[in-house]
């Protein structure tokens, strides 16, 4: 009886796929989503100058779930040239880098600062933040809502949340440099990151000191005094955390927060909705974060040779999670490709913070953020309009909006 021939599973490289070029300045927008949509309509792979591009939820789920792919930090400042000094060793100890038990330990040790609690505390600064804002711009009746909005109130909610009021402009200047290493294609001064690190390690480890002796109800104060079965973060350990939530809690909200106020003065019946029914703020917040995530792309590398759907992946390879498509889903989102914050979409879980172990910690944070934001303006920004062409950023890492002028009606 003859031996039966086992098939040959097809490299991913081998195959006949549609190209997405992240640098075509063109890439943004409403095009952005069209070229998206014509990929997806061939299949679930799309080919990228990095990696492949995986535009079906399901799999971009799986592959944000599996323990043997891991976040491509160190490969991202491998391509930048760093290969030591204080950037590659704060990654290398850095919560992104670690699997397994290492990973869920830091990440255990950190939650109870990001706890439900904490975040509630905040909520009414943030309507406070956005009050003093809305003072600097109402009797103009137009703004530039990036500048006004979008940039200045993260930074001020970030500098409260670590318990350094006072503090959001020179935040928001280190969260800027602590993310400029991963700019792929940035010109970079590398010399000026570095020299940002030292300081705000230098900074954090005399916090600490400070919080340690006379701790607050800030999250630099819970990381530094929290024990669990005797275990505790390193200083190491918690200046990273600290610079995670710099560099992570600003500009990506600062993002969210821009797109979320384009789409409203394009779509002005739903800002109308949201004033007359501040209700629907949490769920307008969660429809902005599904109809247009701020991170489209969520990188993942093969740490040995990978399988999917009879396609082989080997070590090395990149693979990208598309938020984008898996959040415009039509098996599971109704209507996805409509912006509308009066469809309950249910518990489903959208990819705007990830998926699995790498679930962004300030997720909740960063929803309240625009949830509140949008509650407070909607019934003072009547007859919400564009004022101008607004401009979008590179959908490449953090795809942010670099101008959205806005005019309205006092109310």
């Amino acid at each position: 009886m003859p031996c039966e021939t086992r098939r040959a599973v097809p490299l991913a490289s081998a195959l006949d796929l549609p190209e997405l070029d992240y640098q075509d300045s063109t890439l943004r927008g409403e095009r952005f989503h069209d070229v998206l949509s014509q990929a997806a309509a061939r299949g679930w792979l799309a080919r990228t100058a990095l990696g492949f591009l995986v535009l079906e939820r399901d799999l971009a789920i799986e592959i944000l779930r599996d323990h043997r792919l891991a976040f491509p930090a160190l490969q991202m400042l491998l391509l930048r040239g760093v290969t030591e000094g204080p950037i590659w060793e704060r990654t290398v100890k850095g919560v992104m880098v670690k699997v397994g038990e290492p990973h869920l330990r830091l990440r255990r040790l950190v939650a109870p600062a990001m706890s439900p609690r904490s975040i509630a505390a905040l909520r009414a600064r943030v309507r406070a933040f956005a009050e003093d804002r809305w003072r600097a711009v109402v009797a103009a009746g137009r703004c530039e809502f990036v500048s006004s909005f979008a940039k200045p109130i993260p930074s001020a909610v970030i500098a409260d949340l670590l318990g350094l009021p006072g503090e959001a402009d020179r935040l928001a200047h280190w969260s800027t440099m602590l993310q400029a290493v991963f700019k792929l294609g940035a010109e970079t001064d590398r010399a000026e990151v570095e020299r940002t690190y030292e300081e705000v390690r230098d900074y954090v480890l005399e916090l600490l000191k400070e919080r340690r002796q006379t701790p607050g109800e800030d999250f630099i104060s819970a990381i530094a005094t929290h024990r669990e079965n005797g275990d505790r973060l390193s200083d190491d350990e918690c200046v990273t955390a600290v610079v995670a939530v710099i560099s992570g809690g600003t500009d990506t909200t600062q993002a969210q927060l821009g797109h979320g106020m384009r789409l409203f003065a394009e779509h002005p019946e739903q800002w109308e909705l949201l004033a007359r029914e501040p209700s629907l703020a949490a769920q307008a917040a969660n429809e902005v974060l599904r109809f247009e995530p701020i991170t489209p792309f969520t990188a993942r590398m093969a740490s040995r040779d990978v399988e999917y759907r009879g396609v082989t992946f080997p070590k090395g390879t990149l693979l990208f999670a598309c938020a984008e498509r898996a959040n415009r889903d039509p098996s599971v989102f109704e209507r996805p490709n409509k912006f509308d914050i009066s469809v309950d979409r249910g518990r489903a879980p959208i990819l705007t913070f990830g998926f699995g172990d790498h679930f962004c910690l300030g997720a909740q944070l960063a929803r309240m953020e625009l949830a509140e934001t949008f509650a407070f303006l909607a019934p003072r920004m009547r007859r919400l309009c564009l004022d101008d062409k607004p401009v979008f950023g590179s959908v490449i890492g953090i795809y942010s909006m670099e101008s959205v002028p806005i005019a309205f009606e006092p109310g």
